[in-house]
């Protein structure tokens, strides 16, 4: 068939004959009405042009004399092209790439439709799964470097010790008090912490027990001096705690930039403001609406849990993912308020003449809470047949609600977890007996290696946002 006639030829024309394809060195001769059965596809369209234009508009060159059509593209994927232009199905090996397929077939112009249903399910699945691993190694990355950053801070705030007067003894107390398990001191001191802000919570709660109260000379209820002297002890212990970590902080103005210093500064607060509050008032009888103020920071004493965390790995890392899950938190709220917006007001149409717990929207507001949150109080329940139909929908709603955003978090949890115990891993191998001798052992090459790992996922997913028939290779050149 000469070139002039190739151009201007009919469909009825080629239904019979047979065309040459090149991929890339994968050599076949295509029956013209087999590629016809699917005029949409890119081969199904090349018979159709009638210009040479219009053919290298299709294919990467056109041989004049073989009449025969290259295309650059991948030569063991062209197989599975072939069988689908036979049998009108695509099939997915497990071993195959699915993006890379993905973007084969969508540059031969065949939809993901025509896979089969004994590989249409495993090959979707695997198109989503990396989403998740895409998480995982992104979360990698983040603790890769938050990691090397920490450490570096770290040592350099360890360096700062050396030249000053008794340095070194100074740099062991500040890893003793501010590093639990980095040597036995410090394992003893978290012990001790630990033991006084469990006993200053325990005497909290029992004084609040009629049976541990004793009446003042006015008959109002006081505390049990038993439970005073363990308070007394409690903040002095807390008092010399801050203290000293202050006196050997390697930098005074970051001290109290550190979350844990600042949970331990509030820790005793209240309580010296209560002591001021109470001279006030033993002085100047007029202020004693003061007084109401010292028993409202007596209640922050509850607060003193929250030292745990700089003893506690779980604590911390629970800290770490509520601070970077503020969006799933967020999603979660928004999907609560909708649904109890909804559920509140449907409540309230449906039982407002026959259930006076739920005469109001506001107390609806506070049924379809309890409901969607799966708690049941049972102080307000409907009455009516619609009512409970209602009920039972809002509280499916509501399991649904707040189990999609806990996967998420958990997973953040888990990530910062693992990183944190990298982390306090790293810190307890660096050894400063002598002073400073070398920096902590840091694997570079795998930090570098997720620096570049996150370039070449970005420009994937650059590649993938703009459709494109072209492969990377092909716009590179």
């Amino acid at each position: 068939m000469t070139r002039q006639s190739l151009w201007d030829v009919s469909e009825a024309d080629v239904e019979d004959g047979e065309i040459r394809v090149n991929v890339g060195g994968f050599k076949r001769r295509l029956r013209s009405h087999t590629l016809l059965r699917f005029p949409e596809t890119r081969l199904g369209r090349l018979l159709l042009c009638h210009s040479r234009e219009a053919i290298l508009e299709l294919c990467d060159d056109y041989d004049d004399v073989q009449h025969e059509f290259y295309f650059d593209r991948n030569p063991e994927l062209f197989p599975y092209v072939l069988h689908f232009y036979h049998t009108g199905k695509l099939h997915v090996m497990a071993e195959l790439c699915v993006f890379s397929f993905s973007q084969e077939i969508e540059y031969w112009g065949i939809n993901e439709f025509f896979i089969d249903s004994c590989c249409s399910y495993s090959y979707h699945g695997r198109k989503v799964e990396p989403e998740q691993e895409k998480w995982d190694e992104q979360s990698d990355q983040e603790s890769t470097t938050s990691s090397f950053d920490e450490i570096l801070a770290f040592y350099n705030d360890a360096s700062k010790f050396d030249g000053q007067p008794l340095g070194n003894f100074r740099r062991q107390l500040w890893l003793a008090l501010d590093n639990p398990g980095y040597s036995v001191l410090s394992r003893v001191f978290s012990v001790l912490s630990i033991l006084v802000v469990l006993g200053s919570i325990i005497t909290m709660c029992l004084n609040s027990l009629p049976d541990f109260q004793i009446p003042d000379s006015q008959g109002n209820p006081g505390e049990d001096p038993r439970f005073e002297i363990v308070e007394h002890f409690g903040i002095a212990w807390f008092t010399f705690e801050l203290v000293a970590r202050f006196a050997v902080a390697p930098d005074f103005l970051k001290f109290f930039r550190n979350a844990l210093n600042l949970i331990d500064l509030m820790s005793i607060v209240p309580f010296y403001i209560t002591l001021v509050v109470n001279l006030v008032v033993e002085s100047s009888p007029t202020l004693a609406n003061l007084g109401r103020v010292a028993q409202v920071l007596r209640l922050m004493r509850i607060f003193r849990i929250l030292k745990l965390a700089r003893h506690s790995t779980g604590l911390r890392s629970l800290g770490a993912t509520l601070k970077y899950s503020y969006k799933e938190v967020g999603l979660l709220l928004l999907y609560l308020s909708v649904g109890i917006s909804i559920f509140s007001v449907v409540a309230y149409t449906i039982e407002k003449e026959e259930n006076e717990g739920l005469a109001t929207i506001p107390a609806c507001w506070w049924w379809a809470t309890v409901s969607m949150t799966t708690v049941g109080y049972g102080d307000v329940v409907p009455g009516t047949t619609a009512g409970k139909l209602t009920a039972s929908a809002c509280i499916l709603a509501g399991i649904l609600v707040v189990v999609l955003p806990i996967t998420l978090i958990f997973n953040k949890f888990s990530h910062f977890y693992r990183r944190q115990k990298q982390l306090e891993s790293a810190m307890r191998s660096c050894d400063f007996g002598d002073g400073m001798k070398e920096v902590p052992s840091i694997n570079l090459r795998d930090y570098y290696a997720h620096k570049v790992k996150s370039l070449m996922a970005s420009l994937t997913n650059m590649s993938r946002s703009s459709p494109s028939e072209l492969s990377l290779d092909d716009s590179l050149h």
